[in-house]
């Protein structure tokens, strides 16, 4: 069965687009000191090269919007300003050839600051990003709805959004987010009941990259399971890099995205009766750089291994001091347990 998702209208960010029918892109954000140039385009090569397709840098500062033009010069990936509160921040990002702004036009001051903003994004064709967070709702909507609740989130993104509509200002992508998965993903259903531009999902704040891997794919696997989400991003206490691996883990898992090997092992029980849990290891690190779309399984058991796994394209189940090699749960070969990754690996160059 594929996910349905939701038709949204499209935008346009650099070279990517998001939205439409364009596949689900996965988004990090650098966490150098964006004045730092060198560093920060050091740290982009490094997510560009984990699968990223789409980075932000934070602008704190005139600094900051002003060290983004020799970061553009640097990078080929897309480029997102993140700026709070103070418009002339996204007026000199914008000079300095950002892709698109993250900023809540509610947020910096009234019409005389906004309409500058929007006039340069409508004629540099830069879509912006409006970010409404649980940890910063408005105080008026905390009060009204009683606490943080996914009705006060949703009120205030339509909020933000309908000044930018004031404007004629449609090139504009939504990111609705909470730290608390049923709070998020019931923003999610209401707003994208209520809209149709592009959603930019994910769990803010989910935690280090054990825990928040495991908050954020329960979390961002609700939401797309309802065919919300265009583009996402894990938000991970830690290198970004890992962000954009369990992002690709999480499209992949989803079958939205493919992304090289996806890897099916089993848990092992008492009926296994080679060293497994190594050999399982050694296989993902091993076919960790391979770009082909393959389902590689490995199996603990002769006996149910090949019909437990018989969706992978190839796979291996252990025996007794051996194991055997099966196509489409198919076996093909018979090999000891100390050549039986070796043998692996061969076959799947093969294919």
């Amino acid at each position: 069965m594929t996910l349905l998702r939701k038709r949204t209208r499209a935008i346009q960010v650099g070279s990517i687009r998001i939205g439409g029918d364009a596949p689900i892109s996965i988004q990090s954000m650098t966490n150098t000191d964006t004045r730092n140039v060198q560093a920060t385009c050091e740290q982009i090569q490094k997510l560009q090269e984990a699968g990223c397709e789409i980075i932000r840098v934070a602008v704190p500062d005139m600094e900051a919007a002003v060290a983004i033009r020799a970061i553009r010069k640097q990078i080929r990936l897309p480029l997102v300003a993140d700026i709070h509160f103070d418009h002339r921040l996204a007026l000199e990002a914008m000079r300095n050839g950002v892709d698109k702004l993250r900023i809540n036009p509610g947020n910096i001051g009234d019409m005389e600051h906004i309409r500058p903003v929007v006039e340069m994004a409508k004629q540099r064709g830069i879509p912006i990003r409006i970010g409404v967070n649980s940890g910063s709702l408005e105080k008026d909507l905390v009060a009204k709805y009683g606490g943080v609740t996914a009705e006060g989130l949703v009120e205030s993104t339509l909020r933000h959004v309908r000044i930018l509509e004031s404007l004629d200002f449609k090139d504009i992508c939504i990111a609705i987010k909470s730290s608390n998965i049923p709070t998020s993903l019931d923003a999610h259903i209401q707003l994208s009941d209520q809209v149709d531009y592009p959603l930019h999902i994910g769990i803010t704040e989910a935690g280090t990259v054990w825990a928040g891997s495991i908050k954020s794919a329960a979390g961002i696997g609700a939401i797309l399971s309802h065919g919300i989400g265009d583009t996402i991003r894990v938000s991970l206490t830690g290198d970004p890099v890992q962000e954009v691996l369990c992002a690709k883990e999480i499209l992949k898992t989803f079958r939205l995205r493919q992304f090289g090997v996806e890897l099916i092992s089993c848990p092992t029980c008492g009926r296994t009766r080679i060293d497994l849990i190594p050999m399982a290891n050694e296989i993902e690190r091993r076919c960790a750089k391979i770009d082909k779309p393959l389902r590689v399984a490995v199996m603990g058991c002769v006996v149910n291994g090949p019909g437990e796994a018989k969706d992978a394209d190839i796979g291996i189940a252990g025996g007794d001091g051996r194991g055997v090699i099966f196509k489409h749960g198919q076996i093909v070969r018979t090999v000891e347990e100390a050549q039986l990754v070796d043998a692996l690996m061969e076959e799947i160059e093969r294919l």
